[in-house]
């Protein structure tokens, strides 16, 4: 099944290279979070998103992109050992693939996205700012494959354009019975991203 939507999705970043009307660079800051049932603000991430987009022409268009996504959560703890906070570095390669509509310089883009995992480390920063990297997990504990929904708008100029947009992931990061997977409490990823995108 993995095999397949990789497939499909490099299948689909082709065609659009082949038709595409305009494709370039991109990059910007993610403000991601991981979440069980309700998204929430207060232990967003500073992250960033770096890669390459193409989209079709006409009024109603499809960009495809290959992004570098870096995402996670900070959590606070405060117990009788101390207090700090823990910091989930979670990195994707991720390929959205979107409908966009087009009114006047206005973009409206909306569809799925597939990441897959290339690496992931956990920090622990306590109240002094010492960082120690937490060696009990590693990315062997997390799903290797990610995907969800990707929604926002962009606002198009003469070489570029740009966004925001929202992703909300569908798949829970830590795999079933592992330490991560008890640590995160089955939370998916979400958040906001912010991006400039430059023509070729």
């Amino acid at each position: 099944m993995k095999t397949k939507a990789i497939f499909f999705s490099i299948l689909f970043i082709a065609s659009g290279l082949l038709m595409a009307q305009r494709s370039g660079i991109k990059g910007g800051a993610n403000f991601s979070n991981l979440y069980v049932d309700d998204v929430s603000d207060e232990n967003l991430k500073l992250g960033l998103n770096l890669g390459i987009w193409h989209q079709t022409e006409g009024p109603v268009a499809i960009q495809t992109e290959v992004a570098y996504s870096s995402k996670g959560a900070e959590l606070v703890y405060n117990n009788v050992f101390g207090s700090g906070k823990y910091r989930f570095n979670l990195n994707y390669l991720e390929v959205p693939i979107m409908f966009v509509g087009k009114i006047g310089a206005f973009q409206l883009h909306a569809g799925p996205y597939a990441g897959f995992l290339v690496g992931s480390n956990i920090k622990d920063v306590d109240s002094d700012g010492d960082i120690n990297n937490i060696e009990s997990l590693d990315t062997d504990d997390f799903h290797r494959f990610d995907y969800g929904l990707v929604g926002g708008a962009a606002l198009d100029f003469e070489t570029g354009m740009v966004g925001a947009r929202y992703n909300y992931g569908l798949r829970e990061v830590g795999k079933s019975g592992s330490f991560a997977g008890e640590a995160l409490n089955n939370s998916k990823n979400a958040g906001f991203q912010i991006f400039v995108a430059f023509d070729f």
